[in-house]
């Protein structure tokens, strides 16, 4: 399929998502997107999917021109789409999942041998591997993703378009993506692939156009240098390295002891784990994820109970606290899921921006909420944190995904806080954002605070952290400079404790 898009528009009110917008997909070709959060790269898909319906301008499908008034339309004319956030029925199998709205139907009942059929049919000629059994509630992240292109291209599909399809991916299970693009254009189809990840988008794509405030800025090559592709999407020259000085810790900020919490069937997600963080430090978290990082974080908040252990904030035992009670004494949270534990989607930009303090002055006098108070400080975090919204009174459901991080993060630093957990702080924001997040962390440990950084990007971990903690299957395996090679690391993170005392503690 040859996709070509002429003077694409979209607005919204006074407000251009796309403008303007010009671009050809030849057959055969990986075309990547690169663009800062809010450029109009998921405007600009939700268009060629039928989900929205331009302004203005055209698409044309080998030269003819189209129009789709719904999602059904794009797929009847071969494209398929896999969005950023997946729309799986967990509950449901994953035959279940790929023949929602294309039911296969045998004398009025559900085919169900039918399906599972396809959906083998499919994982084999493009090298997904599958059970069409499992349901998808039980799947890894990277499984449901392979569940989700499944079931775009269960039709007959010519372009496949992912938007932004590594942002919740391990590194492993983003090689895995990669070569199933490569199958994917060696069997003839287009891919349009969304993204703000510069070393993917170099290692895959075969043309790039770069979108800024929603026009077309460049068409950029994969041989272009990372600092030249950062530089169009942000409009100035980004720093990718992070600069910080030596660390000076103070004393201990958050203590685990001995923490153990079980799952449901009573397998021990954390197993006795024990770790110090000190103020004015960053402490690193590395670890394959699945291996106790999530469980770790809640448990320091508070939102769930270990079953032994105890966790202390500045020498105070807070095992027992709510949640409310350790973000008063101090604690920060950037949770890793910021769709289901970091924002309420009914809730607009300024009401998440202050969840955890309208209860307190000057947001709050004698129990009521001062909304001048509450709309001043949403519009200097909108203005701090850059934030792109049409302004504090839209819902936060309504941002891009990188926006909706940067609330987030502004909510998180717009407080004094004696410790900071950020778990994936970077995931699903653009270089520009990156860059700033970084920054800010680094000032956060300058100014005494503890930081715990859980991150399954390893580059990001390296970067940040003064010491780092390896985890796998829910204990500390050892602790390592951040000077340590990548090797070392990398058997720590497979649970190959060296026999070199000096390189793990």
């Amino acid at each position: 399929m040859r996709l070509e898009v002429r003077g694409l528009t979209k607005a919204f009110g006074d407000f251009l998502a796309d403008d303007d917008i010009d671009l050809i997909v030849e057959p055969g070709q990986v075309h990547a997107i690169l663009g800062e959060n809010g450029a109009g790269k998921s405007t600009l898909m939700n268009m060629l999917y039928g989900i929205l319906a331009p302004t203005s301008g055209q698409i044309l499908i080998d030269g003819n021109p189209v129009r789709f008034s719904s999602p059904s339309d794009a797929i009847a004319a071969g494209i398929g789409m896999v969005h950023q956030h997946f729309k799986l029925v967990g509950p449901f199998s994953v035959a279940d999942n790929v023949q929602l709205g294309r039911e296969h139907v045998t004398r009025g009942r559900l085919d169900r041998e039918g399906a599972r059929q396809a959906v083998l049919s499919v994982s084999q000629r493009y090298g997904l591997a599958l059970d069409p059994d499992a349901l998808c509630e039980d799947l890894p992240v990277g499984v449901q993703q392979r569940v989700e292109i499944v079931k775009a291209l269960s039709g007959e599909t010519d372009l496949l378009i992912l938007d932004e399809p590594t942002a919740v991916l391990t590194p492993p299970e983003v090689a895995e993506l990669l070569e199933i693009i490569g199958n994917l254009t060696d069997a003839g189809m287009s891919v349009i692939f969304i993204s703000h990840k510069l070393k993917e988008v170099k290692a895959i794509a075969d043309s790039i156009t770069v979108l800024r405030r929603g026009k077309v800025v460049a068409e950029a090559s994969p041989s272009d240098t990372e600092a030249e592709l950062a530089a169009a999407m942000v409009g100035r020259s980004v720093v990718l390295t992070v600069e910080r000085p030596p660390a000076d810790p103070g004393a201990v900020a958050l203590e685990i002891k001995d923490l153990t919490v079980l799952g449901e069937r009573g397998t021990a997600m954390l197993d006795g784990l024990n770790l110090a963080v000190r103020s004015g430090e960053i402490v690193g978290l590395a670890g394959v994820e699945g291996n106790g990082q999530t469980e770790l974080a809640r448990a320091v908040l508070g939102t769930i109970t270990p079953d032994s252990g105890s966790i202390e904030m500045g020498g105070t035992p807070v095992t027992g606290w709510n949640p409310y009670r350790r973000i008063v004494a101090g604690l920060g949270y950037i949770p890793e899921d910021r769709g289901r534990d970091g924002l309420a989607g009914d809730f607009t930009v300024a009401e998440n921006l202050v969840l955890n303090q309208y209860r307190d002055a000057p947001l709050s006098n004698r129990g009521v909420v001062d909304a001048t108070a509450v709309r001043a400080l949403a519009d200097k975090a909108i203005a701090d944190f850059d934030i792109r919204t049409r302004g504090p009174g839209e819902l936060v459901s309504a941002l891009s995904g990188g926006n909706q991080q940067k609330v987030v993060i502004a909510r998180e630093f717009s407080r004094p806080r004696s410790v900071l957990v950020a778990a994936q702080p970077t995931r699903g924001v653009d270089v520009g954002a990156i860059e700033f997040i970084h920054r800010r962390l680094v000032a956060e440990r300058d100014s005494g605070t503890g930081v715990l950084l859980i991150s399954a990007e390893l580059d990001e971990i390296l970067a940040l952290s003064d010491r780092i903690a390896v985890i796998h299957n829910g204990q500390i395996v050892g602790e390592v400079a951040p000077d340590t090679p990548r090797e070392v690391i990398g058997q720590l993170m497979a649970g190959h404790r060296p026999a070199d005392p000096a390189t793990a503690s």
